[in-house]
């Protein structure tokens, strides 16, 4: 994987944009002390490092729009950034760009409990909008695993979902308007606090768009009263073919759990050494929820165990109480960490049609023995959603080429099989190259088309998404633009 290489003319004016920028927000709100801009050098795709121009950290959609008006009129590059926690360096810098990060960002502005409705600043948490409602009954669905710590405004970008996607939806399914911020400092109303607004769906264009067509400074968001009760149950099995198996027909028979999660073996002893979470020793596991009230949860459970014994389970345990009911979440929000503390990994994010997990499984197995690297499975199995962790030692040289390699044979038989690249993690870095697997040449033109009309100077994360060859003549203009 490889950057663009920086503009000189732009980091030959760094002290020229560094003063602008301060006069516009504040000097306190601007880092240009290179030892404290490798605070901004990667996000959680930690393998590879770039430190910035500067980094800046506006409060208001105001001052959002001041820095890009400097930024669009000095031709530099920007990249938006929100808690850092993208795993596809979607917030990557290059060095010749500013990080425009959006953690002050961070107030409700209004809450609407008739029209369930919550207006917020985009550098909130993900948890901390629950957070804000949930003493008065109400939730906000999608639940990353990095919830804790991930921004609103990351989650707009990559179009994040989470465990509870299968039943409420992943983000452009709980988004209902946002105020952004174009990259000449012209600010924009999308969407708001009602249903299906007319005219054209820009909404939808913005969510999952990566930072590359503007900053979502305020987003309204669709809260939701708290369900009567929630209980799920565990299910281990000889095999992740297995698995596999029993999902697709849970799905085939038209149930609808609030959350269906795998785990395999490695990832199981991972999580249970880490949180004792009371995890059965099994080749694969799912965690099924579901809820309402009790008798409806009785009766769903009752359908799902029917489905899960005929698959012959080693085990089959329903939660007995809350508190087992919550080891058994902390267990599966722990397990990226808890791979961690074991191996670097590298996490994708491919998504399959469900009724294609067992043969995705098994040909992910085979191809861990053609690479010679232990793969753990985790993953949203209710939506096809797969983040295996390919497990690699970062200080054995050609051992991350080779975890590069495996993982985008893994991508590509997603794309194969009917699936796509990404399912809520974004392309970034990662993926841009492989873009070309899934979408033809007259595909990624009009998308690139799309961004013409945002960005037409290409200064918005513009080395993220499209394969550098295939977007070159615009970064090129770009930087012809910037001579002239």
């Amino acid at each position: 994987m490889e950057l663009p290489a920086p503009d000189p003319r732009v980091i030959a004016r760094k002290p020229q944009i560094v003063a602008r920028l301060r006069a516009a927000i504040g000097e306190a709100n601007v880092i240009d002390d290179e030892r404290e801009t490798r605070a901004y050098e990667c996000d959680a795709l930690a393998a590879y490092k770039c430190p910035p121009l500067c980094a800046v950290l506006p409060a208001s959609t105001g001052e959002v729009a001041a820095v890009l008006t400097v930024c669009h009129e000095e031709g530099v590059p920007v990249v938006p950034r929100g808690a850092g926690t993208s795993l596809a360096g979607g917030a990557l810098p290059t060095a010749d760009a500013v990080i425009l990060g959006v953690a002050r960002l961070n107030r409700v502005l209004e809450t609407d409990y008739p029209n369930r409705t919550i207006r917020v600043e985009t550098g909130r948490t993900n948890l901390s909008v629950t957070g804000a409602v949930e003493e008065d009954g109400f939730f906000y669905a999608p639940d990353p695993s990095s919830q804790l710590a991930c921004a609103i405004a990351g989650n707009i970008a990559m179009n994040s979902g989470g465990a509870h996607c299968l039943k409420y939806g992943v983000t452009t399914n709980n988004l209902l308007g946002v105020t952004m911020v174009l990259m000449d400092g012209t600010v924009v109303e999308l969407g708001g606090a009602h249903l299906d607004p007319a005219g054209y769906d820009l909404l939808g264009l913005i969510c999952g768009s990566e930072g590359q067509l503007g900053v979502v400074t305020e987003a309204t968001l669709r809260i939701l009263p708290k369900p009567e009760g929630a209980r799920p149950v565990l299910i281990g099995f000889q095999s992740n073919e297995v698995a596999g198996a029993c999902v697709s027909d849970i799905i085939k028979a038209g149930l609808l759990p609030v959350a269906i999660e795998f785990m395999d073996r490695p990832c199981i002893r991972a999580v249970e050494d880490f949180s004792g979470a009371g995890y059965p020793d099994c080749a694969a596991l799912l965690i099924v929820e579901v809820e309402g009230s009790e008798a409806e949860i009785d009766e769903q459970l009752g359908l799902i165990k029917q489905i899960a014994r005929k698959h012959d389970p080693v085990e089959l345990r329903e939660s007995a109480s809350a508190a087992e009911s919550a080891a058994i979440w902390l267990g599966r929000k722990s397990a990226f960490g808890a791979m961690g503390r074991i191996n670097d990994y590298i996490c994708l994010d491919g998504t399959i049609p469900v009724s294609e997990l067992p043969f995705v499984l098994k040909r992910i197995g085979e191809l861990s023995e053609h690479y010679g690297l232990d793969v753990a499975n985790v993953f949203h199995a209710g939506d096809g959603n797969m983040h295996p962790l390919i497990l690699f030692n970062a200080n054995e040289p050609g051992q991350l080429e080779t975890c590069e390699a495996f993982g985008a044979d893994i991508l590509k038989l997603c794309v194969e099989v009917g699936g796509c690249l990404t399912g809520e993690h974004g392309v970034g870095v990662e993926k841009r190259d492989l873009m070309t697997a899934q979408f033809a040449p007259a595909d990624l033109e009009a998308q690139m088309g799309v961004k013409d009309v945002f960005d037409p100077a290409w200064l918005l994360n513009a080395a993220k998404v499209f394969p550098l060859d295939v977007s070159a003549d615009r970064r090129a203009a770009r930087r012809g633009a910037n001579a002239a």
